[in-house]
């Protein structure tokens, strides 16, 4: 089987050879280390990561100028990575970075989501959040005509039929969305996370207008993105979620999210494409059943310290696609931990189907590259 059609039969409980061997992605500083502990430099890694960065794995989408390590990839033996259609779903334009202020070793700057913070000039800590660029109906009103319109010409690259003709000749998995589009995600950049959260009880109409906008917008690009592309699956980027449970209770996400979501996987069903996949955090058990409701078909990455257990899920959600559960912090412990701890997650899961087994987030640089590999080898002698 190629990597497409092993991901197609693994997210439809169908038998195949095994599941995809892929990974959500590794901390800049997790791969430095491994370079200098074996991991052979022969294509370096793409995007200049820092230490606290995302290298993407084979599990998260990636286009043209996303940190990637083929190294890893390769010498670990996951599979081809997911190539992400690379149309923009968020702000179109972005707002222009910019510095605004110098003080000292700090600076004010505006992202391109059109965030203020104050950070230093090294970049080298966490930035306080000053303002955002939403607050009012009339703020929302001026993103919406400016930048939040499905007709900006800006979204599709000019290359769009060669690169229509690739993807649809990629033999791996193709997918649409991803960070930082969802509808709790978005809107978090947009108007701070406290603000969202306050406002779904506040401001209900400002927060339910964005959000059915958003619905709108991504209704629209599916439908054009889909009627030309095979995509395997979609993407949605939601962290809404921390260790003790959501940020939002299941009241207001059944209010506020569900009809979104049935809208945007209305469309992709619509076009054949029924994997849709969320990207969420921490502690999510209360939100999966409306998650469900809304069209989605699976969820990642399940992690451990949030008292997510894959077996225990998968009891209680038999048709979820699960990806992920794996505790990244026993790959940083003795083989025989790891060992334990693959023999506690992977028995029964893979046999199921609907699972793929990886880390439950990427992984940190604790880990060394002796324990990567035992862990990645380990767990493919157990699934094949």
């Amino acid at each position: 089987m190629n990597d497409k059609e092993r991901f197609h039969a693994t997210m439809h409980f169908e038998p195949g050879d095994r599941p995809p061997f892929w990974e959500q992605g590794f901390w800049g500083g997790a791969v430095e280390r491994w370079y200098g502990e074996g991991l052979e430099r022969r294509h370096g890694v793409s995007g200049d990561p820092e230490y606290g960065d995302t290298v993407r794995g084979p599990a998260t989408p990636i286009a043209a100028g996303d940190r990637v390590c083929h190294d890893v990839r390769e010498q670990a033996g996951l599979d081809a990575p997911t190539l992400r259609v690379p149309v923009e779903l968020a702000l179109s334009p972005a707002f222009p970075e910019e510095v605004l202020e110098e003080h000292g070793d700090q600076i004010v700057i505006r992202d391109a989501m059109g965030i203020v913070k104050r950070t230093s000039k090294a970049r080298d800590s966490i930035p306080h959040f000053l303002s955002w660029p939403m607050r009012t109906m009339e703020d929302f009103e001026q993103l919406a005509a400016e930048r939040l319109s499905a007709d900006t010409p800006g979204r599709f690259p000019p290359d769009w039929d060669s690169i229509v003709s690739r993807l649809n000749a990629y033999d791996g998995v193709v997918a649409l969305g991803g960070h930082p589009c969802g509808f709790f995600g978005l809107p978090r950049y947009l108007l701070g996370e406290m603000e969202l959260l306050v406002g779904f009880l506040e401001q209900p109409e400002l927060v339910g207008r964005l959000i059915d906008h958003l619905a709108e917008l991504w209704a629209r690009l599916y439908d054009r993105v889909l009627s030309a592309v095979k995509v395997d699956c979609i993407h949605v980027w939601e962290d809404m979620s921390f260790k003790n449970g959501p940020l939002i209770s299941p009241e207001l996400f059944s209010r506020f999210l569900v009809p979104a979501y049935r809208k945007i996987t209305a469309v992709a069903r619509g076009h054949g494409v029924d994997v849709v996949l969320v990207d969420t955090d921490g502690d999510c058990r209360q939100l999966i059943s409306l998650f469900q409701e809304g069209g989605v078909t699976g969820m990642y990455p399940f992690e451990v310290q949030a008292g997510m257990d894959v077996s225990a899920i998968r009891q209680a959600h038999p048709r979820l696609q699960i990806l992920g559960g794996i505790d990244k912090k026993a790959l940083a412990a003795a083989p025989e931990q790891i060992d334990a701890e693959l023999q506690a997650r992977l028995p029964g899961m893979v046999e199921q189907g609907g699972y793929i087994p990886m880390a439950d987030h990427q992984v940190p640089p604790d880990v060394s590259w002796s324990n990567y590999l035992h862990y990645r080898r380990r767990l493919a002698a157990m699934v094949t």
